[in-house]
C-alpha cells in the first residue's frame, strides 16, 4: 500500500520569507511585533488596528519569474513564493516541462480582500473608472489560478473555502487525488493577506487576537522521501457536535497520538477560544505558532503543519500532531511520522 509523504514545504509569514526564517523565529520564542493598519471613518475618526504583517520582499529570486504575478496582490505573491519553496527549482521546472503532473489545492478563509476592496470601492465611487484589470484578482480562485498558470500545470486545480480548520479537508482531498492517480504530486497552499476589515472583525471575537497574514505550502507525493502523513481523520462538524470541547475530544480520540509526539496546536492565547485544546492532558512537547505569529485565519493551520514537518526533518521528534479548532465549521487534525 502506498504512503502519502510530504516531500516539500514552503512558507511566508510574519517571521519572514521561507522555512528557515520560521524555524529561527519559533526557536527564539518571542511574539511578533505588530504593525498597525489605519483607516478613517466617515466621521473623520482614525481607527488603528494591530496586525502581524509579512516583511517586505527583498530577494526577488524567492518569487517565480512570470508576468502573471505582476498584477497579483499580496495573497497571490505569498502563494507563489510558498509553492516555489515547497517544490524547489528542479521540480518546479519539471512541472513546467510537463514531466510532473501537479495538482493544485488552495485553502483559504478570507481570500483576495485587498483588490476586492479597491475594485468595489471604485465601483461605488464612480463605476466609469473602476479598473477591469483588478476584477480577476477579486475572486477566491485567483491564487490557485496563478499557481497553475505559472507552473504550466493542466492537472486538477481546486479552491476550497472554510474556517481555520479547512486545511485538513485539503489534505484529505490531496490524498484522494493521489490515490486515484489523478496527478503525480499535489501542492496545497493556504494564503491570507492583511486587510482592515478582517483584522477588525477578529477583534469582535476578542480584542487580544492579533490578525496576521502569510501563506504556507506543502507538497504531497506517494512513497516519496519525506515524513509520512499517517492519519487525517474526518473533521468533526459543529453541525453534528456544536460543543467545541466535545467536538475536539471526538477528533482527538481518533488521532491515536504517541505520548512523546510533538503537538503543534492551534491555540492563539485567548482562553475562551483555546479551551478545547487546553482540555487535553498533555505532557509531551507542544508548540503554539499562533501565539507567536498571530491569527492568520485560513493560513494558520498550514503554517502549523509546516512547523511540524520541519521539526520532524530537524530530528526534534519522531511523530507530530497538528490540530485546529475552527471558528464556525468544525475541528480538524492530522498525525505525521518521521521517515
Amino acid at each position: 500500500m502506498s504512503r502519502i509523504t510530504i516531500t516539500g514545504t514552503g512558507v511566508v509569514s510574519p517571521a519572514g520569507w521561507g522555512v528557515p526564517a520560521l524555524r529561527e523565529f519559533l526557536a527564539a520564542g518571542k511574539p511578533v511585533e505588530p504593525e498597525f493598519l489605519e483607516r478613517t471613518t466617515a466621521g473623520g475618526e482614525v481607527v488603528r488596528t494591530p496586525i502581524a504583517k509579512v516583511p517586505a520582499l527583498t530577494d526577488r529570486s524567492l518569487l517565480p519569474k512570470s508576468p502573471r504575478l505582476r498584477r497579483a496582490s499580496s495573497v497571490g505573491k505569498f502563494s507563489a513564493a510558498a509553492v516555489l519553496e515547497a517544490l524547489g527549482q528542479e521540480k518546479f521546472d519539471s512541472v513546467v516541462r510537463g514531466e510532473l503532473r501537479l495538482g493544485v489545492i488552495c485553502s483559504m478563509m478570507n481570500g483576495c480582500v485587498n483588490y476586492s476592496n479597491r475594485f468595489y470601492g471604485e465601483v461605488l465611487a464612480d463605476p466609469k473608472v473602476a479598473s477591469p484589470i483588478l476584477f480577476p484578482e477579486t475572486v477566491y480562485n485567483a491564487p490557485a489560478s496563478h499557481i497553475s498558470a505559472v507552473t504550466n500545470s493542466t492537472a486538477p486545480n481546486d479552491t476550497i473555502i472554510g474556517d481555520g480548520a479547512e486545511f485538513f479537508i485539503a489534505l484529505d482531498l490531496a490524498a484522494e487525488w493521489l490515490g486515484r492517480g489523478d496527478c503525480d504530486a499535489v501542492v496545497i497552499v493556504a494564503p491570507e493577506e492583511a486587510d482592515w476589515l478582517s483584522a477588525e472583525a477578529l477583534g469582535y471575537y476578542d480584542s487580544r487576537m492579533l490578525a496576521a497574514e502569510g501563506a504556507a505550502a506543502v507538497l504531497l507525493e506517494r512513497d516519496g522521501d519525506g515524513p509520512q502523513l499517517l492519519a487525517v481523520p474526518d473533521g468533526v462538524s459543529y453541525a453534528l457536535e456544536p460543543d467545541r470541547g466535545k467536538a475536539f475530544a471526538r477528533l482527538w480520540s481518533e488521532l491515536d497520538v504517541d505520548a512523546d509526539a510533538l503537538w503543534v496546536d492551534g491555540r492563539n492565547g485567548v482562553p475562551r477560544l483555546d479551551a478545547a485544546e487546553e482540555s487535553v492532558h498533555w505532557s509531551g512537547p507542544r508548540v503554539s505558532t499562533r501565539k507567536l505569529l498571530g491569527e492568520a485565519m485560513g493560513a494558520s493551520a498550514a503554517i502549523q503543519f509546516v512547523a511540524a514537518v520541519d521539526a520532524l526533518e530537524q530530528g526534534a521528534a519522531d511523530q507530530a500532531v497538528v490540530t485546529s479548532v475552527g471558528g464556525n465549521q468544525g475541528v480538524g487534525g492530522c498525525v505525521l511520522q518521521r521517515r
